[in-house]
């Protein structure tokens, strides 16, 4: 199955921005759908963002009130999230996840669709 890792997190104060990363290795990313999803202690893991395979078809979750965006570079194997303007109840720990599929428009961000997950990446954010 591909590999994924998950980089770019941290401590961030209120309000700050922030950029992950989740490189992908052994197979080309541009066969996957890619989500980012979060888990904070004492909750259910939660869909962030997805992207279909070329890009062209995503969802950016509307609980994140247009803060988060999700881009891929498949030349690179790579793909992001920006996310701005945090808040504390951004903190949790952020995993980026691939499936598999034949449709290049397929997206989800419901976490039993995918296949691939990386270790993820924690997002701590203070006041």
């Amino acid at each position: 199955q591909v590999q994924l890792v998950e980089s770019g997190g941290g401590l961030v104060q209120a309000g700050g921005s922030l950029v992950l990363s989740c490189a992908a290795s052994k197979f080309p990313l541009e066969d996957f759908a890619i989500g980012w999803f979060r888990q904070a202690p004492g909750k259910e893991r939660e869909g962030v963002s997805s992207i279909s395979r070329d890009g062209r078809s995503w969802r950016n979750s509307e609980s994140m009130k247009g803060r988060f965006i999700i881009s891929r570079d498949n030349v690179k194997n790579m793909v992001y999230l920006q996310m701005n303007n945090l808040t504390l109840e951004d903190t949790a720990l952020y995993y980026c996840a691939a499936r598999k599929t034949s449709y290049m428009e397929a997206w989800s961000l419901l976490h039993p669709w995918y296949d691939d997950w990386g270790q993820g990446t924690q997002v701590t954010v203070s006041s």
